[in-house]
């Protein structure tokens, strides 16, 4: 099993142009660079190049600051266009932002990031919040603040500058060059949150260059500080645990609830029709439970090794014995109901023995 990554971009000049190049980066090198080779054979790699490009065509003149191609053709902010888990939006659903809600909804990715400009720095979850999250302190910390963090890193520290922390003369400071999304400024209706929460995707920012709308003359050297990290953030799809969930006769098992203990998301994170579960984890000890809802759930503790060096997150099974049954699908609010979430398996006993993943970047096991 593969997992997905997606790459994708709004109407931003240098993330769509970075995302082309990286496109043919991976096809030209595909069988005689070994990194790549590797990366597009234990990868599934999705590139959206652009996701606004009525916003693309609008914005035809340089400019650092302000670009008209924010909005797309019915004025609207698409990164502000998606459903909100902690308040509601009531932002009329555009087309392009059903076309990526339903493009999550048709593939397991793992991984993705979205490219903006008019910064330098990797932002991470949440861009939204309330008090339970943490937001009275000034950061909206998610269940994995931890991985997040890394991933945000990740980029960073293999870019040429967005390491040093401000790199654009302005107020904004970045230690490391990454920054909790609701710490620099908050969001409601963000792709970021929504991926990582309806769509069982990790998702960073990146904004990758100080001026929203650069001369076309830089953009090689765009390419050049971007290429490394690019390469690295993707090969991020492979932390933590993939595997898929059996009944008794051998036969995968949608809608069963994989989550590592004391993880657990406000949506939960299921198997899709396949049986198959991909869970982002830092190397160390887990104890994941597999919950199929009306039935039972069983606990596994494994170790993580560090999956991005052999390409591969950790494999590992689950199966149900005496059980021959789809599970009822697990429930996922479509309404704001973050400060009243409670672990769907908390009310469930255990059973049985043992048991044991704007410009968009989707990465997907394998």
């Amino acid at each position: 099993m593969l997992p997905s990554t997606f790459p994708g971009e709004d109407s931003q000049t240098v993330g769509r142009e970075l995302l082309l190049h990286l496109i043919d980066f991976l096809v030209t090198n595909a069988e005689s660079d070994p990194v790549v080779k590797r990366l597009i054979d234990s990868t599934r790699i999705h590139i959206m190049p652009s996701m606004n490009p009525d916003g693309f065509e609008a914005a035809t003149v340089p400019d650092c600051q302000y670009s008209k191609g924010r909005f797309n053709m019915n004025g609207e902010d698409l990164n502000r266009n998606f459903p909100d888990a902690f308040n509601s939006n009531n932002a009329i659903v555009q087309p392009e932002t059903q076309a990526v809600i339903n493009w999550l909804k048709d593939e397991t990715f793992v991984l993705s990031a979205n490219l903006h400009g008019g910064a330098l720095v990797a932002s991470y979850a949440f861009d939204n919040g309330n008090p339970d999250t943490g937001t009275l302190e000034g950061y909206s910390k998610s269940p994995d603040d931890d991985i997040f963090k890394h991933l945000a890193m990740t980029y960073s520290s293999n870019h040429a500058s967005m390491y040093k922390g401000n790199q654009c003369g302005n107020s904004s400071v970045f230690p490391d060059g990454i920054t909790n999304g609701y710490a620099w400024y908050q969001i409601q209706g963000g792709m970021q949150d929504y991926n990582y929460i309806w769509g069982q995707c990790f998702e960073i920012t990146l904004e990758l260059s100080c001026c929203k709308y650069p001369p076309a003359s830089q953009l090689q050297s765009f390419w050049n500080d971007n290429k490394a990290a690019l390469t690295e953030y993707i090969k991020q799809v492979h932390l933590g645990i993939k595997g898929q969930v059996f009944d008794q006769n051998g036969q995968p098992m949608p809608n069963v609830i994989v989550e590592a203990k004391g993880r657990e998301h406000v949506c939960p994170y299921r198997t899709n029709q396949q049986g198959e579960y991909y869970l982002l984890l830092l190397p160390g000890t887990y104890v994941l439970n597999a919950t199929a809802p009306g039935v039972g759930s069983i606990p596994k503790a494994l170790q993580v090794p560090n999956g991005p060096e052999n390409y591969s997150a950790l494999k590992y099974d689950f199966i149900f014995p005496d059980v021959s049954i789809t599970p009822r699908d697990a429930s996922c609010p479509t309404k704001p109901l973050y400060q009243s979430f409670q672990s769907p398996s908390a009310a469930l006993k255990p059973a049985l023995h043992f048991l044991a993943l704007m410009i968009v970047l989707c990465t997907v096991f394998t």
